[in-house]
């Protein structure tokens, strides 16, 4: 199928870059309704995905055992700024758990908070595992592995922990895991068509209509994170920042790659979409017009007008050009 141009890039009347990926929404039965490019394309979701990663967290029992709170339950489903309000929470989980930083396995990163960097050099620190955008997920798996008794080295594939995940990714999509790679932070990440990730996030979008201990659990997880938007990216964040203007309408995640998903319960619809070049820009934008055209997004709300008509400036503060969400990227 032809590609998608989903977000052009404009400088003064000249189009000078485009972005062309695929998406597809998927209905209450979890059937296509729309389609951009070809949804059977093979993706990984990278971190777009972590909802389903965190569902053994409850069906297992972990959550319960260990008395874990809803807004626990949002960092498990977060790529975090390493803010304060993201550190404080990973420790005192893992201080519950009886564990500390040197039981993730996540591998270290720097904090994308710029006031916990300045206060980090100012002291010296060097960034560990705590600091790492997926430490409230590991937390999660280390709280399953730890109810489990299944041993350290949670993020091996053939773990009890992921083998779960990976049953809950096939129940989801009724899809055998096409393959696995290995995430940033180490854990397994399954490959799937487009549509298959789609389709979990109508599961999702549907949880409410369910009795089913599964769709309890993804319940859980979907107040938990349009409850704490702030936990599940942070300032400056678009998964955070489009979260708070859909007034609780949406459920958004991103993932690396150009990977972004949405999860509508009002709607009972579920979005993946996937930028061919891997782009941020272009899969914020491109998540935030279909928000829009689906009435879930104000189109003159400040923040809808940031990631779908962005201003670009240059050095001097001159505006140049703007970003913006393609014309024929519609319904």
């Amino acid at each position: 199928m032809k590609p998608q141009i989903m977000c052009e890039i404009w400088r003064g009347s000249y189009l000078e870059s485009v972005h062309s990926g695929m998406a597809a929404i998927c209905d209450k039965n979890g059937e296509i309704s729309h389609q951009w490019g070809d949804p059977k394309t093979l993706i990984l979701p990278r971190s777009s995905a972590k909802m389903v990663q965190a569902l053994p967290l409850i069906i297992s029992g972990a959550a319960k055992k260990y008395s874990i709170k809803e807004d626990f339950l949002a960092l498990a489903c977060a790529s975090h700024n390493a803010a304060e309000i993201h550190l404080s929470r990973v420790l005192s989980w893992l201080s519950h758990l009886g564990l500390n930083e040197s039981d993730l396995r996540c591998g270290s990163q720097p904090s994308n908070d710029p006031y916990v960097k300045k206060d980090m050099r100012e002291k010296g620190q060097s960034p560990c595992q705590i600091h790492n955008n997926c430490s409230g997920k590991h937390a999660g798996f280390l709280s399953v592995s730890r109810h489990l008794n299944a041993g350290p080295e949670y993020t091996d594939p053939d773990h009890p922990v992921q083998l779960m995940v990976m049953n809950v990714f096939q129940e989801l999509t009724q899809n055998n895991v096409d393959g696995i790679v290995i995430d940033g932070c180490s854990a397994p990440n399954p490959a799937m068509p487009l549509y298959s990730l789609a389709k979990a996030m109508s599961w999702f979008a549907t949880a409410h209509k369910r009795d089913d201990e599964l769709s309890k659990a993804a319940l859980k997880l979907r107040n938990a994170m349009v409850n704490y938007p702030e936990l599940v990216a942070g300032e400056r964040r678009a998964c955070t920042n489009l979260m708070k203007a859909c007034d609780k309408k949406a459920i958004l995640k991103t993932g690396a790659e150009g990977v972004f998903v949405a999860i509508l319960p009002e709607l009972e619809k579920g979005i993946a979409l996937k930028i061919h070049d891997g782009g941020t820009r272009a899969s914020e934008c491109a998540i935030a017009s279909l928000l829009i055209q689906l009435g879930v997004l104000n189109p003159n709300h400040p923040t809808a007008l940031a990631y779908t008509h962005a201003p670009i400036l240059n050095w001097r503060g001159v505006e140049t050009g703007f970003m913006k969400a393609s014309n024929s990227f519609k319904l």
